[in-house]
């Protein structure tokens, strides 16, 4: 005869194909972490930075498009915008969207001594 018998091979052990599931797993969670989720960490670490920043004098723009100048930045979260002459509101720092431009701190007093 021409055909020789099959043999039946060794079944593959079960944690071959777990290992070989799981390191593409890893992969792309890695990818996401450093294309979607550690960017959006940044940017939001930098968005409380700014808020924490504002002070007198800052020209803002609120997320309701509302363009003003800082005239006070009271305790906690909240900021006193002046969008007209005469014209105050009071919106919580998270409103506050970015900021157009900053003013320099005042200098400090030169002493007397020198």
């Amino acid at each position: 005869m021409l055909v020789s018998p099959a043999f039946a091979q060794a079944a593959a052990p079960a944690g071959g194909l777990m290992n070989s599931m799981l390191i593409p797993m890893v992969l792309v969670f890695g990818i996401m972490y450093f294309f979607l989720i550690r960017p959006q960490q940044k940017k939001v670490k930098e968005d409380q930075k700014m808020r924490e920043a504002l002070r007198r004098g800052d020209q803002v723009v609120t997320q309701g498009g509302i363009i003003g100048k800082v005239s006070k930045v009271k305790e906690g979260e909240e900021v006193e915008v002046e969008i007209a002459e005469g014209v105050k509101v009071r919106v919580t720092k998270a409103a506050i969207l970015q900021v157009v431009s900053k003013t320099e701190p005042a200098a400090e007093p030169k002493s007397a001594k020198s």
